[in-house]
């Protein structure tokens, strides 16, 4: 996908928690299972990370109810513990994730190329909103 006129999207959130929880919680499948989805009618039933440069990663996205799931994944291109992580999704599009320590706070800022089927503010809220559900259930665990 020709990505040269699209400008990438930014979300952010500050999660009140230390940078190594939130790199443990961001990383760990087991975590990972418990918020990488965007509402409550849906589920992360699985999640894979081989977190390494040339690693890849894969996490299931489903309803709950069944009637759809897909695979969001890739392959990382700089892991930086507790500072950054840039990764390349399968249709080529690039995500680059920093972390931000603060004393017992985390500032995540996630930029992304978006994808040309789904209006830009679909994207962005529903990234963001999977940012929201990571944030709680760090904050909360």
């Amino acid at each position: 996908m020709a990505t040269e006129n699209i400008t990438p999207i930014t979300i952010e959130a500050t999660i009140n928690a230390p940078v190594e929880k939130v790199w443990e919680f961001w990383n760990n499948p087991e975590h990972i299972k418990k918020w990488a989805f965007a509402s409550p009618e849906w589920h992360a039933p699985k999640a894979e990370n081989d977190l390494r440069v040339g690693g890849v990663f894969s996490t299931t996205m489903a309803a709950k109810d069944g009637s759809m799931s897909f695979d969001f994944g890739g392959t990382y291109d700089t892991v930086e513990e507790n500072k950054l992580i840039a990764y390349r999704l399968e249709d080529g599009r690039k995500v680059k994730i920093v972390f931000e320590a603060a004393g017992d706070t985390t500032n995540i800022t996630e930029t992304f190329d978006p994808e040309i089927q789904n209006p830009i503010e679909m994207q962005k809220g529903g990234w963001q909103a999977i940012l929201d559900n990571f944030k709680k259930h760090t904050e909360e665990n």
